[in-house]
């Protein structure tokens, strides 16, 4: 383990452009392809910046400006001390390997990771389940930093707080690294885009990069089986969603006006709920003296469509 950087005093935008000099422990889960929230496809954008610089949300500013509490609960709870190591490590074989811990545990080999989470996952964690991702992180950094051991403390949002331990599993890491290293190598450095893979966040990727505007036209030979494809699957779901409403339609009958009803082994509700919006189109009309135009926004988009020629 090396260090890369140290990061007191380093500012958020000079963080970031760091993190891009390497794989890090929250890239692991999702080129693993176990994060919901991002890919491959998105991380590979996000290493050749790509993408603009993500907007800091509420989630995210809670929790770094909990992760302190975090770990003055876990040290409490469990007698342990732990420190801050205010530096960017990398593996000392492999440079691209990036850790950018929370805290080490003074007097072993080992460090914790602080994660903050919404009560709405309190039976899943209760029944000792965590997200496959944080399993993904904790190898990655035990990888770099060499430790035996990791800690998992997530604090739920008023209900509880929880602790796991996460033993260093070489076949894992093996793995990991190997994964990694083929991203690395072969997308990244080679900036080669990795395989698209259906998924939302690439989607989002792919309509970021690629605003429009080109009026070239581009010549898709070969692609008329994508497309064809592509056009099967589109009216393969439309008669799945079709099907699906016919079994709902169904238990809508049997329940006629009844709000709730049971099986052995599903509890159904069709319940009755208000919804408020409002009718802009009928105020204008109401107030024609008012000027709305500064109350619509206004938002770029490509449309995507397919015609046979």
């Amino acid at each position: 383990m090396k260090t890369l950087v140290s990061t007191l005093g380093l500012s958020r935008s000079d963080w970031l452009k760091w993190r891009r000099k390497g794989i890090g422990g929250s890239d692991a889960g999702a080129i693993l392809g176990m994060n919901s929230w991002s890919t491959p496809y998105r991380i590979w954008a996000e290493k050749l910046g790509m993408l603009p610089e993500q907007e800091d949300n509420e989630a995210m500013r809670q929790g770094r400006d909990l992760e302190e509490y975090v770990a003055q609960r876990f040290a409490e709870k469990t007698g342990k001390k732990v420190r801050r190591r205010n530096a960017m490590f990398m593996h000392d074989d492999y440079p691209w390997m990036l850790a950018n811990i929370d805290r080490d545990i003074v007097g072993e080999n080992a460090g914790l990771e602080c994660k903050t989470s919404s009560s709405l996952n309190i039976k899943k964690y209760r029944l000792g389940e965590y997200p496959e991702q944080y399993y993904a992180q904790c190898q990655h950094y035990m990888a770099v930093m060499g430790w035996d051991k990791m800690y998992l403390a997530i604090l739920l949002y008023g209900r509880d707080f929880l602790i796991f331990e996460i033993e260093r599993d070489e076949e894992d890491i093996a793995v990991l690294i190997t994964e990694e290293k083929n991203f690395w190598e072969n997308y990244v450095e080679k900036k080669e885009a990795p395989p698209v893979d259906g998924k939302e966040p690439t989607s989002d990727t792919i309509k970021t990069i690629y605003e429009g505007g080109d009026q070239e036209v581009v010549q898709l030979f070969g692609r008329d089986l994508t497309i064809d494809t592509y056009l099967n699957i589109l009216a393969k779901a439309k008669e799945l969603e079709e099907e699906a409403e016919r079994y709902k339609q169904l238990l809508q009958e049997d329940m006629g006006n009844s709000e709730v009803g049971y099986t052995d082994k599903y509890k159904v509700t069709w319940k009755t709920q208000t919804r408020k919006t409002f009718d802009h189109k009928k105020f204008a009309g109401d107030n024609p003296h008012i000027d709305l135009s500064s109350y619509f926004k206004e938002s770029t988009f490509r449309k995507f469509a397919i015609k046979e020629m």
